[in-house]
């Protein structure tokens, strides 16, 4: 059982702004490409293929050609295909007939001029200009791809992908439920029988959860952490970078530009 902060409005990876459906649901879906899980830092050099075989760009950097694996089956039993790749992008651009409630991510692809297919297992990006680092957004957790044949408001409540396990059951402000996905096509994945993430919303709460031994897994503070290890000395504890630069914007703009420039929110200026 993992700790889980909140409860999504959806399960629609596509359609939610930050990861409080990204981090269940990742393990649904598959990337094109994805980066490398045990490299620390993600770069161009940590990109691995995923449901792609490789990738390769033409002569002057406006197309990105993806081969794509054969013998992939959606949960449902449905095969893979190029199609699903090009019904994705489609629906991030706004092309298609089907439209996604919101799409935090449209921006992303503002180069992307459109997907062509060559055949059921070839894809190929055209973008309007050359962009050497887009594959990096394709490489993110938040690229998963989607199936055609599967409607978006489907995916907001019972999501299809192609992963190491299958959505089973979201209870709102309770718990997401995933179960084993026994035809995966990387052979002898996943390890684990299912994974339940179970929505606690209060940090304090989840903590002492972690030290009754309610669930496997928590993210907290380096203070609470020490309580942590002094109530659960097996506790194996890393100290990871945020991606979040929130506290030291705060203190430039309100310590540093608040002096020279009219505050944007005058209540917050101390």
């Amino acid at each position: 059982m993992i700790y889980h902060r909140d409860s999504p409005a959806s399960m629609s990876i596509l359609e939610e702004a930050t990861n409080s459906s990204e981090i269940p649901m990742m393990g649904v879906f598959n990337n094109l490409v994805l980066y490398k899980q045990d490299v620390p830092q993600n770069s161009l050099r940590s990109i691995i293929p995923d449901l792609a075989t490789g990738w390769s760009w033409n002569e002057d950097g406006t197309e990105l050609t993806f081969p794509l694996r054969q013998g992939v089956r959606w949960h449902d039993g449905k095969p893979f295909t190029a199609a699903d790749v090009k019904c994705t992008w489609d629906l991030l651009l706004g092309k298609a007939n089907d439209k996604l409630r919101v799409n935090p991510r449209k921006s992303w692809y503002r180069n992307l001029a459109e997907v062509s297919t060559n055949g059921d297992y070839e894809v190929t990006f055209r973008l309007e200009r050359p962009q050497p680092a887009f594959v990096m957004l394709l490489a993110s957790g938040y690229s998963v791809v989607y199936p055609c044949h599967v409607s978006p408001a489907e995916m907001r409540q019972h999501p299809v992908g192609t992963g190491p396990f299958k959505f089973a059951e979201f209870k709102s402000n309770e718990r997401i439920t995933l179960t084993r996905n026994p035809d995966y096509w990387k052979s002898g994945r996943p390890y684990l029988d299912g994974i339940e993430f179970t929505i606690i919303r209060d940090v304090s709460t989840a903590n002492l959860a972690f030290i009754a031994g309610k669930t496997d897994w928590i993210a907290t503070t380096i203070p609470l952490m020490r309580d942590i290890t002094s109530q659960a000395p097996a506790a194996i504890c890393e100290v990871t970078p945020g991606g979040i630069s929130r506290n030291l914007l705060s203190d430039f703009f309100f310590k540093t530009a608040g002096r020279r420039y009219k505050p944007l929110f005058p209540e917050c200026d101390t």
